[in-house]
């Protein structure tokens, strides 16, 4: 109960803070699994695109979360199990665990995710290089539609190393899905990927 209070809480608040502004300019919104993949600037960024989608589709979502960051606190890590559902994946390439194996297990529990190819956050307006992990979650689910997305104006609302966001209208501009060819190299398909996010920039 707590849980779903907080989840209304936060919708509002983002829609006050940021317009929340959901533009589908390359598929409708569809109850089938996806990986949404988009660029990174900001901890707002996991927030943002969860309130774009429609209540449906939040439902069977799962976005992915740093677990060094968002299990620090009891209140983060509340905010992030109870709240988001995410899929905590760990930045200690160390440990014995595959990295991707967590987001393995949700997509073949049929679910969707959100996934930020670039690994961290970004300090300019261009992406960083993907990572391979989009590559790698491609080429082990090929029925899984992959829907490139762009947050825009997001880094301004919470930048980094800020507490207390700031009001500025801010949307998310889903584009047309893509698929990994046949054969395709992991560079080719990551810069390719990339791509299909910056031409969102501008839509």
């Amino acid at each position: 109960m707590l849980a779903k209070i907080m989840s209304l809480f936060l919708l509002g608040l983002i829609r006050v803070l940021t317009g929340s502004q959901a533009r589908w300019h390359g598929c409708p919104p569809k109850a089938e699994q996806r990986i949404y993949f988009a660029n990174h600037q900001s901890h707002a960024d996991l927030v943002m695109i969860w309130a774009a989608l429609p209540q449906e589709l939040r439902s069977v979502t799962r976005a992915i979360a740093a677990k060094d960051y968002w299990t620090k606190t009891p209140f983060k890590q509340w905010l992030t199990t109870a709240v988001f559902n995410v899929i905590y994946v760990s930045r200690d390439r160390t440990s014995d665990e595959d990295p991707l194996e967590p987001l393995f297990d949700a997509l073949e529990n049929g679910d969707s995710i959100i996934l930020f190819p670039e690994g961290t956050r970004g300090f300019t307006g261009d992406p960083q290089p993907f990572k391979a992990g989009l590559y790698n979650l491609a080429l082990k689910f090929p029925k899984v539609v992959l829907v490139p997305a762009w947050i825009n104006n997001v880094q301004h609302v919470l930048p980094k190393g800020e507490v207390v966001p700031v009001p500025v209208l801010c949307s998310v501009t889903f584009g047309t899905p893509m698929q990994l060819q046949d054969g395709e190299d992991r560079r080719v398909f990551l810069e390719r990927a990339r791509a299909a996010v910056v031409a969102l920039r501008d839509v």
